[in-house]
């Protein structure tokens, strides 16, 4: 049942009361300038300011615009890729590193929000679900391996009998639980976090997108349609809407959709027998589902890919039938939002941070994870700026190769992988 689905997504209807910034309409000098006003852009801006320097952040729309304020609002230690695979890639030390970095941002998330009094409807609690045996193999040897090799100590297995007291719905075979991942309003965050960083001194400008930058001796300027910048560093936190601004990082990454939908209120009795413990749920899959109930007691449902632009009705019409594949009893609540977004995933799944001169940085390739590595990435991105690089250095040191097929037959293969993802997820 689909009563007026709206590309609007749940989230800008929801949306706390939030300033709109004006453009850059002249020159203007500081010390580094950001691009991008999503979460990454704005935690950088936030903590390099926190540290003393004049900061200018660009947005070509604005803030939250992007994938920050159009995900699924789960907050989660680790990468897409999975720690064995980046072992496999990066060795075990770098490994270990950037699980521990990703820790740390989950942990800085809350302490943003206790610190900012960022009203984002934080909640604790994730469930990782398998759908097929060897999915449950996997999670009793994943739990094995992050406690052995990290001493990862807030995750538990949870067998059929308990999933099924948790979730309401035969689907799934067992889970991990982790008790210190959750989830929260990703739009309220990210505008939380440029009030933040305003409340610092970080001028942020809207509706002013960085279309090139250039040096000229030892500053740069970054132009956009109207005035341009001039700064001493300038970090890249784009991500999938940078194109042509840094035209070299746009081979390693590949902007994929995903959709989400949002049910009518379902009421607190209702709801609380969904899922009863209020934790966010992803399913195993390659290409996965996931849901998680808002604060106003809604069913948020999300996953797969879209190559084909947002529709808001096919949205709605698609991502119903997988939510009521999970939830049959839910086949009489209404769709009221359906929405979509980009988001940059790399090849290997791991996330893209360096340098593209020495004081040109760059934070993409989230891959999914963003919420909680996009903040901690800002911080410590704020502090290779300051000479402190060690942490940052670790992600530089992760290796990644272009996508196959070029400009024009990157797209094309990249469909071709997802299909047989999508055929393994089936195994």
């Amino acid at each position: 049942m689909i009563h007026s689905a709206r590309m609007r997504s749940y989230y800008q209807a929801t949306a706390l009361s939030a300033p709109r910034r004006a453009p850059l309409l002249e020159p203007i000098e500081c010390d580094v300038c950001v691009v991008g006003g999503g979460i990454a852009g704005c935690s950088t801006a936030l903590h390099l300011a926190e540290r003393g320097y004049r900061v200018v952040l660009l947005e070509g729309q604005h803030i939250g615009w992007g994938a920050s304020g159009r995900s699924g609002g789960q907050v989660l230690p680790g990468i897409a890729a999975g720690q064995e695979a980046l072992a496999r890639l990066a060795g075990r030390t770098i490994a270990q590193a950037v699980w521990e970095l990703s820790v740390e941002g989950v942990a800085l998330v809350r302490s943003l929000i206790a610190r900012y009094a960022i009203a984002c409807d934080w909640m604790s609690g994730h469930l990782q679900v398998a759908l097929r045996a060897r999915q449950q193999a996997e999670i009793r040897t994943g739990l094995a391996f992050l406690e052995r090799e990290y001493g990862y100590a807030s995750l538990r297995y949870v067998g059929p009998e308990e999933l099924r007291s948790l979730i309401a719905t035969h689907r799934y075979l067992a889970a991990l639980y982790d008790a210190n991942a959750g989830h929260l309003h990703p739009l309220n965050y990210a505008l939380g976090l440029a009030a933040a960083a305003e409340g610092r001194g970080v001028r942020l400008f809207e509706e002013s997108r960085a279309l090139d930058y250039r040096r000229e001796g030892a500053q740069l300027l970054v132009r956009t349609a109207r005035a341009q910048v001039q700064c001493r560093y300038l970090a890249l936190c784009g991500n999938a809407h940078l194109k042509s601004t840094a035209p070299e990082l746009a081979a390693k990454i590949m902007a994929v959709g995903s959709c989400l939908i949002a049910t009518a209120p379902l009421g607190t009795e209702r709801a609380r027998r969904l899922i009863t413990n209020n934790a966010a749920v992803a399913d195993m899959n390659w290409v996965l589902d996931y849901f998680r109930l808002s604060a106003d007691r809604r069913l948020l449902f999300g996953g797969r890919v879209t190559y084909s632009g947002f529709d808001p009705q096919r949205i709605a019409a698609s991502t119903r039938r997988r939510l009521l594949a999970v939830f049959p009893q839910l086949a009489d609540v209404p769709i009221e939002f359906a929405w979509g977004g980009y988001l940059d995933i790399t090849l290997n799944r791991a996330p893209h941070f360096g340098r593209l001169a020495p004081n040109v940085y760059f934070l993409q390739g989230f891959s999914g994870h963003g919420l909680a590595l996009a903040g901690i990435a800002g911080k410590v991105l704020a502090a290779a700026v300051a000479g402190e690089a060690e942490r940052f250095d670790v992600f530089a040191r992760i290796p990644h190769r272009d996508f196959p097929g070029g400009p024009l037959l990157r797209r094309p293969a990249l469909v071709l992988a997802m299909l047989y993802y999508r055929l393994k997820d089936l195994l």
